[in-house]
């Protein structure tokens, strides 16, 4: 009798998880993702931020961050995010992501899909994560779960981090929740998180921020021609926003090829604990990114 190993290594698996990051994201990039998905009969998960977006804040990395202002002008983030992103939480009050949009919220899991924690302030945490007490950190997992226990009604299986960032404090309160599953980092392969216990599906395929859209698609598509189970990262500004023809492109050509697509949650069923590697991430800086990733 084969495995359950044996059996995932002979199918072509898929997931597509779908971060939205900011205010704009959510009201336009969303509508036009859940479009484009049910035109193909895709399923994705959804990773929601939750809370403010201090987007605007961003400029602070601008000045210390040469690699972050080389990204902002290599994808085009004046169209990418708008005018408005770019001076919320600064000279524009921050405006709720997610609780702005209730109604979209439950259009996403009406149309099929899964709907998780991404962030409550999605800005700070990348900016601030690493200055910040455990007690912050806490303070931000209980708002961004009370919105979300809010709008979902129910408690949420996953948490993704923002920007593939944490550290051990992060890893130890979000074994205080009764995740199922954690996708925080970029790695090949899921495994058991050292430090939590908890298990991990991480991206492992690049996005197309990081190698471009206009090589992207063949660059994805050619890691996929050899199979296996993979996770597409997507983001909800820039899939969902001027780069949708590429998304549309992508989609048009996975479904042409044997793979199942799946929402997150499914390929955790098809995963065995007791089979994966135990292991402690680290920090690194990818190909494409402005800061180090957990990896």
């Amino acid at each position: 009798m084969e495995t359950l190993s044996e059996s995932i290594d002979r199918k072509n698996i898929l997931g597509l998880k779908i971060d939205v990051d900011t205010y704009v994201g959510m009201k336009r990039g969303v509508p036009r993702l859940l479009s484009i998905l049910a035109q193909f009969g895709i399923p994705a998960t959804f990773y929601l931020s939750m809370g403010p977006d201090a987007s605007g804040r961003a400029i602070l990395q601008l000045i210390k961050n040469p690699r972050f202002f080389k990204k902002m002008l290599r994808t085009n983030a004046g169209r990418l995010y708008g005018m408005k992103t770019a001076l919320y939480g600064t000279l524009l009050p921050s405006p709720m992501i997610a609780l702005s949009f209730p109604g979209l919220v439950e259009q996403i899991i009406s149309a099929g899909h899964e709907v998780e924690f991404h962030a409550w302030d999605h800005r700070r945490w990348q900016d601030e994560l690493y200055t910040r007490s455990s007690e912050w950190i806490e303070d931000w997992f209980e708002k961004g779960i009370k919105g979300y226990r809010r709008l979902v009604k129910k408690e949420p299986s996953s948490f993704g981090a923002p920007a593939w960032l944490i550290d051990d404090r992060v890893l130890e309160i979000a074994g205080k929740y009764p995740f199922h599953y954690l996708s925080c980092t970029r790695a090949k392969e899921p495994f058991i998180h050292e430090i939590s216990g908890l298990m991990e599906i991480p991206s492992d395929l690049p996005c197309f921020e990081e190698i471009g859209v206009h090589q992207g698609v063949s660059k994805i598509l050619q890691i996929l021609k050899d199979g296996g189970m993979h996770v597409l990262p997507v983001h909800a500004e820039a899939e969902g926003g001027i780069w949708d023809k590429y998304f549309i492109e992508l989609c048009e050509k996975v479904r042409s090829m044997d793979f199942q697509i799946l929402p997150l949650s499914k390929i955790r069923t098809l995963l065995d604990p007791k089979a994966l590697p135990v292991r402690k991430y680290r920090m690194e800086l990818l190909p494409g990114r402005s800061s180090p990733c957990a990896v």
